[in-house]
């Protein structure tokens, strides 16, 4: 591949003849082949929105020219497009607070620029990327800026995949709310339970952690762009930090603010501890909810088989007929990668130091990719695998008959200890609780009928006694 030859502040870096990178992202790409991994796509498109709208401040203050900055745009416009989406190449694992994904996104426009206004690839006569592209703007103040908008962009997106996984499973709930089964404790018999029950406190769950991930959204809707190098506002306008600011919230539709203080801003991670801290619960349980989907279904033959779940693929190279809990099983891996980007995160927030934390990149590749695998992961789960459940109703039956925890009903009207030598006969004799009740003439099978009733055995209420 033929070489163009670009200068920089440290000397002359060959560069790929066709590529609208420049100098100092060629730089990065020499200095950072660690994981082979791209930039976030919202990472890109955030940064890219940043200098649209600086430029366009700058613009309105007067201090860029009219004709760079309309040309600064429309190359923002193409990227936005996805245009040049190949050119953004900066290893998430790069040097320190994410300067060189910043040179890489200011060298892209600027190239793309200087060819709207017909000059060619590495030729910034016109429009330079540190001049133009990044004017008034710093590393330090564009990059967190640039991880709280893509933050939000996921974080968004996977608080509709969590909702979509809440009303599948509060659907479920309603399908199987007249199927009584045996509840279990420390994996032992234990007193009745709807199934119904279970999907629906599932639900509530997932509900829950929702809220729990919306908490974060203010905080990272606080900005801190303006604030340049040290969060002071040294070479950006009062008026130009105002209008950015009025035009990423244009632009992305959120309702961004200036930050209170924007040296607080740069210095601190902690709306990203917010956020992946709640995604982290939501993994935990959402952990939960996939080893009981495997509980459930276990068998067919030799496991509980209370549930189906829709079978997905061969389960084994070996045993022939052999079908797995595919979905619940990638959910479980997914969510522990997410409990380990959580880790991640909250060590890099700390590690930041006086007016800046430089582990920046790191806290937003985990951050952003522990949101993209869940998000991806949850929208499985819920319509490959939660729509398709069904109960298996006569097994769950069959173990609530043979379940001890039956004897519970009985203890309001002959106690405990009555009750519990009804349960060691159960266990000692293989007989059914039921079967018990009734050779002892503790109730008739009408009476025994009506006491296990659904409803009333599954609701808040002393039954058996009058």
């Amino acid at each position: 591949m033929a070489n163009r030859i670009e200068k920089d502040t440290m000397g002359t870096v060959e560069v790929p003849e066709g590529a609208y990178y420049g100098a100092q992202t060629q730089r990065a790409i020499n200095n950072f082949p660690i994981s082979g991994l791209k930039p976030h796509r919202a990472l890109v498109r955030a940064t890219i929105r940043i200098k649209k709208c600086a430029a366009q401040a700058n613009m309105t203050t007067g201090r860029l020219d009219r004709e760079l900055g309309e040309a600064i745009v429309k190359a923002a416009d193409e990227a936005l497009s996805g245009a040049l989406a190949d050119q953004f190449v900066v290893d998430p694992f790069q040097a320190g607070a994410g300067t060189s994904h910043n040179m890489n996104v200011n060298e892209v426009l600027a190239n793309r620029a200087n060819e709207i206004l017909g000059g060619k690839l590495g030729e910034y006569g016109r429009v330079n990327a540190n001049d133009h592209v990044n004017m008034a703007q710093s590393t330090n103040d564009v990059f967190p800026t640039a991880m709280r908008l893509a933050a939000l962009e996921l974080a968004q997106e996977l608080d509709g995949e969590l909702r979509h996984l809440s009303e599948a499973l509060s659907r479920k709930g309603m399908e199987f709310d007249h199927i009584l089964k045996s509840g279990r404790t420390h994996l032992q018999d234990a007193v009745p339970i709807r199934l119904g029950q279970e999907f629906s406190a599932w639900g509530i769950a997932v509900e829950n952690n929702r809220a729990g991930i919306e908490r974060a959204f203010p905080g990272l809707r606080e900005l801190g762009i303006g604030g340049t190098a040290v969060g002071t506002g040294l070479n950006a306008e009062e008026a130009f930090i105002d209008l950015i600011v009025e035009g990423l919230a244009r632009e992305t539709g959120e309702e961004l603010t200036r930050g209170e203080s924007l040296v607080e801003r740069m210095q601190n991670m902690d709306p990203f501890v917010a956020l992946s801290s709640s995604v982290k619960g939501a993994a935990v349980n959402v952990i939960k909810l996939a080893n009981d989907l495997r509980l459930l279904s276990s068998g067919p033959r030799t496991g509980l088989a209370e549930i189906n779940l829709p079978a997905m693929q061969p389960g084994s190279s070996i045993m022939p007929g052999k079908v797995n809990p595919v979905l619940p099983e990638v959910t479980n891996m997914v969510c522990f990668q997410v409990m380990g980007c959580d880790l991640t995160v909250s060590l890099a927030a700390q590690a930041g130091q006086l007016e800046l934390n430089v582990m920046m990149p790191v806290i937003a590749f985990n951050t952003l990719f522990s949101m993209e695998i869940f998000k991806n992961c949850l929208h499985q789960l819920t319509t490959l695998c939660i729509t398709g459940i069904s109960a298996n109703e006569e097994r769950c039956r069959s173990y609530l008959d043979q379940s001890v925890g039956l004897a519970t009903v009985l203890a309001p009207s002959i106690g405990y200890a009555a009750a519990a030598e009804v349960a060691k006969e159960s266990a000692k004799t293989g007989n059914s609780i039921r079967q018990v009740i009734l050779e002892r003439g503790i109730l008739t099978e009408e009476e025994l009928e009506e006491v296990l009733s659904p409803y009333p055995l599954t609701t808040p209420g002393v039954h058996g006694k009058e």
